[in-house]
């Protein structure tokens, strides 16, 4: 038979997500944290969003970006762990060939979007700490809806063409991925075909969203620069404490992700458990410690939060 003319026959119904390969065992222990991280992701985004949206006074582009922020988080977070804690407590393994390409390409896209909005954030530092007399008129709302817009369409275009790689792809009796959600070589190592287009395009995706890693570098070479420039060490100490809570989420989010794909592509002899457990947290960690690290360093939330609190 022809591939072309029996295509949806190389496709299986259903993939078994296997978990965490080798650690079967302890998977309703490691549910535990799985679960009380991402309701801590759940609630402290929520929380970002409803203080955002309720007080009129958090209207600068710095909160703007950071309600983008908790609501990619929230949707990074729930495209993955609600069906990985499935795995672990109900043993809900398989899942439909379409769904998991949709979950893969989610993933893929909520993973770039984050990237981009920290790359915004980096951007808006910038110029209000190098030029910050230019700053409203630099950061109309106009710029922000444009800044926006890519941070969504940008990742999502990016990703797309995953979708058309994984469809062409022969998969014959393969169907088991160890693996606790789709991700798109995960899913390609199990096909019968070529696949060296995926693992190509697999690596440009990875290397066009690390190169906003390389400009939020150059962004913070130049923020450096301005601020030892300041002529107090107060002013210094002042303009340095506006980019804290951004380089931690920073830190958060690219020391895990890096690490992994480090471990994905030269880490032979790290034990597969551990590269499936790191790349898990990446998904989830970040989103959690966000909304902690800006309501702790970010005075207006802060104060916020601790209101209502007070208030019932």
């Amino acid at each position: 038979m022809a591939y072309s003319n029996n295509r949806s026959l190389f496709h299986p119904a259903t993939f078994f997500l296997i978990g965490i390969p080798g650690l079967e065992e302890a998977h309703a222990w490691i549910s535990l944290p799985f679960c009380s991280i991402y309701l801590v992701a759940l609630m402290g985004n929520a929380t970002i969003l409803i203080v955002i949206k309720t007080d009129h006074s958090l209207r600068e582009p710095m909160f703007y970006f950071l309600s983008i922020l908790s609501s990619t988080d929230l949707a990074l977070s729930t495209t993955s762990v609600p069906h990985t804690l499935g795995i672990f407590w109900l043993n809900a393994h398989e899942i439909n060939f379409g769904c998991c390409v949709a979950q893969m390409y989610l993933i893929h896209t909520f993973t770039g979007m984050e990237a981009e909005v920290l790359l915004a954030m980096s951007f808006d530092r910038y110029v209000a700490i190098c030029v910050p007399l230019r700053y409203t008129s630099i950061l109309t709302p106009r710029v922000l809806l444009v800044i926006g817009m890519f941070i969504v369409i940008h990742p999502a275009i990016t990703v797309c063409p995953l979708i058309y790689l994984v469809y062409r792809l022969p998969f014959c009796q393969a169907h088991v991925i160890p693996h606790s959600y789709c991700e798109h070589m995960g899913i390609a190592k199990l096909s019968c075909g070529n696949i060296q287009v995926n693992a190509a395009y697999g690596l440009f995706v990875v290397s066009v969203f690390l190169m906003d890693l390389v400009l939020i570098a150059i962004s913070y070479f130049y923020i450096l620069r301005a601020v030892f420039r300041l002529p107090s060490q107060d002013a210094r100490v002042k303009a340095l404490s506006t980019c804290g809570s951004h380089v931690a989420v920073l830190c958060v989010f690219y020391i895990p992700s890096v690490f992994s794909f480090l471990t994905h592509r030269f880490g032979q002899n790290i034990p597969h458990y551990i590269h499936i457990l790191v790349a898990n947290l990446y998904l989830i960690i970040p989103p959690a410690l966000t909304p902690i690290i800006y309501g702790v360093r970010t005075k207006q939330i802060r104060e916020h939060v601790f209101y209502a609190c007070t208030k019932k």
